[in-house]
């Protein structure tokens, strides 16, 4: 059930020329964010920065039109089980309340639990991401994610992506932050959701049937950046939404991760930059946790064994190494089609992952 006290805020945020810090202002002028509906127009106009164009917007607040498309969207959350959770509920991200910019509401589908996480990770990088980017990056959400670390990232293709299929692998809470409403996905994305949602949460700051909008992912992303205390960019231009990020993470306090890659590939060149600037530059995901103070003792893990000495050649060939099947062919004394028959028993059973262009590595 929504509270009031998110009711009321949910008016607050409707009301057009008012954002966070205005908001602020006004509550702690008056108390609450219920006493801002109590004033006169004279009282609203008392305050400093206060003109009589937001004042004017204020009073909408209090129209009939405005309670009816409050109604509505309480309606539609309620229909589609979405929780609506404002900055004076319990629930809400302890993070975020130290954030000034954060938003006066959350929308939440899924598990509420997972926003009072005591470790989270946000994971991003580029859209137009590496083989190689998104297999470190599932790997590594995987890992911290059975760590009982919460993976934050923005559901967006690419990096975004693999960082959420990694906690899914983990079976494991994962939270996703949309720049949209959480009813206004395609299709793709809503199933997405509903995935997501299993297990941890997808939230947005936006009514459930706002659509996509440029300028909406910026403010996305110091969510993802506020909701955490450890930022991870794996792959990212020096353009990229990934940098604003990372420089809106650094900007609360939160340690700031970046993984190197070539200085061929422009795709790296983000990353590059955040370690030049003071970046902690990681390699593993154990570097991360260790750091972190979030080290927990593994237990042993079950090591694949060999059923033929050419299986132990392989893995040994392909340990720390991503390998083109001709080379790996060459290296084991193999033709390509006798190697094809043992590398696909090795994927099918975990032990090897295939990456495009032929390519393969240990899992």
């Amino acid at each position: 059930m929504t509270s009031e006290l998110a009711t009321a805020y949910l008016r607050l945020s409707l009301v057009p020329g008012v954002g966070v810090y205005t908001a602020r202002q006004l509550i702690e002028a008056f108390g609450s964010v219920a006493a801002i509906w109590q004033q006169s127009a004279q009282d609203w106009l008392a305050q400093e920065g206060v003109g009589p164009k937001l004042v004017a917007a204020l009073a909408s607040g209090m129209s009939a039109p405005m309670q009816q498309r409050c109604d509505y969207i309480l309606q539609q959350c309620e229909a589609a089980n979405i929780h609506l959770i404002c900055q004076e509920d319990d629930v809400w991200p302890e993070r975020l309340r130290a954030c000034a910019d954060a938003p006066l509401v959350l929308y939440v589908y899924g598990q509420l639990e997972c926003l009072k996480a005591e470790k989270m990770l946000a994971m991003v990088g580029a859209r137009k991401a590496s083989a190689e980017g998104k297999l470190i990056t599932r790997r590594w959400s995987c890992f911290v994610s059975k760590q009982d670390v919460c993976v934050v990232s923005g559901m967006a293709p690419g990096i975004d992506s693999a960082a959420h299929g990694g906690s899914l692998d983990a079976k494991s809470a994962g939270i996703a932050v949309l720049g949209y409403g959480l009813k206004a996905g395609s299709q793709q994305q809503l199933k997405q959701i509903e995935a997501l949602a299993e297990t941890g949460c997808v939230i947005s700051e936006y009514p459930p049937e706002t659509i996509a909008k440029a300028g909406y992912f910026p403010q996305r992303n110091r969510l993802i950046a506020g909701l955490a205390q450890a930022l991870l960019v794996v792959e990212g231009g020096l353009k990229s939404g990934s940098l604003i990020t990372a420089r809106q993470a650094l900007a609360y306090g939160r340690d700031v991760f970046a993984v190197p890659g070539s200085v061929l590939n422009d795709v790296h060149a983000g990353c590059h930059q955040l370690i030049q600037d003071g970046a902690i530059l990681a390699t593993n995901a154990e570097e991360i946790l260790q750091y972190m103070h979030w080290h927990q003792s593994l237990s042993k893990a079950e090591v694949y064994q060999p059923t033929s000495d050419l299986e132990a050649k392989i893995i040994i060939a392909l340990r720390g190494e991503i390998m083109h099947v001709d080379s790996l062919a060459e290296d084991c004394s193999l033709t390509v089609p006798e190697l094809s028959t043992i590398l696909l028993a090795l994927e099918l059973g975990g032990v090897i992952e295939k990456l495009p262009g032929s390519r393969y590595t240990i899992s």
